[in-house]
Order: C-alpha cells, then sequence, then structure tokens
C-alpha cells in the first residue's frame, strides 16, 4: 500500500511541474499587475490555459493529501 501511494505521489508531483511549466504566465502581453488582479477576480482564461490549470490544481490536491497519508504511515 505504501510503496503505491508512493508512486502515485511521484506521478502527481512530475504532472504538476509539468502543467505549471507548461501554463502561459500571468502577466503575458498584460501589465504584472492587471495581468494578476484579472486571473485573482475571476478572468476568463481560455482554451489550453483552462485544461492546464484544472489539471494542475488536481495534481496539486492529490500531491497534499498523499503526502498526508504516506505522514501517517
Amino acid at each position: 500500500m505504501r510503496m503505491f501511494i508512493l508512486v502515485a505521489q511521484i506521478i502527481a508531483s512530475v504532472g504538476l511541474i509539468a502543467t505549471v511549466l507548461l501554463q502561459d504566465g500571468s502577466s503575458a502581453g498584460m501589465g504584472t499587475i492587471s495581468g494578476g488582479a484579472e486571473t485573482l477576480f475571476g478572468g476568463n482564461k481560455k482554451g489550453m490555459d483552462e485544461l492546464l490549470g484544472k489539471i494542475s490544481i488536481g495534481c496539486a490536491i492529490g500531491f497534499m493529501i498523499m503526502t498526508l497519508i504516506l505522514c501517517v504511515l
């Protein structure tokens, strides 16, 4: 059981790294403040950025949960 969770955690960490690196920067084509504020307050992401954002959130949550489980075991 521990080995399965460890392998899944490694896969989640690699997925998280890949999705974060593939996303566009928050200030791409805009000023630093307006780009960050637009994303923070519900600005619309389109296409691949939206998909990569959802995948990275899932990988991050999975990574945190598996880390907590491994600490308990």
